[in-house]
């Protein structure tokens, strides 16, 4: 099901190129967003934009700080989340079914700090909750905000460029 919705969605961009970086913007934001993220994990279709870039001409530079820009507000509302819905948030879905996964993010940014938000931008599991924990126990704005920056522009190009990069290598198998 996911991968149809990929493959559609991959298809809709060839076809209409005008609409890529407003599309990679929505789909990194959601892909960074806290609990949405559980629900529509939207890598694979970056990916795949990515192999569009490389072979359906569409421009690198826009697209990628659309995905940058997506991921990083992403990250920065589900921050916010934590901030200002720390005891709500404890009893929703799905921390709720999983209460063990507050004290473990706890752990898990208090050991890591500002690189742990840099480590989770790039793990599936902990790429919208570690932003969400983060603000639940306050880490200082300004030090999330750098790393949650520098990790969304490093991990759009990465996941564009992967796309690239397959591209690449099919055109080179198949000559």
């Amino acid at each position: 099901m996911l991968e149809s919705y990929a493959h559609q969605l991959i298809e809709f961009v060839r076809v209409h190129e005008v609409w890529a970086a407003p599309i990679v913007f929505l789909l990194a934001f959601c892909e960074s967003l806290a609990f949405v993220s559980l629900l529509l994990p939207a890598w694979a279709a970056l990916v795949g934009i990515g192999v569009l870039i490389q072979s359906g001409g569409i421009n690198f530079w826009p697209v990628w700080i659309a995905g940058a820009v997506g991921a990083a507000l992403g990250d920065w509302l589900s921050y916010w989340l934590g901030q200002k819905f720390e005891h709500p948030i404890r009893n929703m879905w799905p921390l709720s079914k999983h209460p063990e996964l507050i004290p473990r993010g706890e752990a898990f940014v208090k050991k890591w700090g500002a690189l742990g938000i840099f480590i989770g931008r790039f793990s599936g599991p902990l790429r919208a909750s570690v932003p969400l924990v983060a603000g639940i126990f306050e880490m200082p704005f300004w030090r999330f905000q750098i790393a949650n920056f520098t990790s969304a522009f490093l991990w759009s190009a990465v996941l564009l460029t992967l796309g690239d990069g397959i591209s690449e290598t099919i055109k080179y198998i198949w000559k």
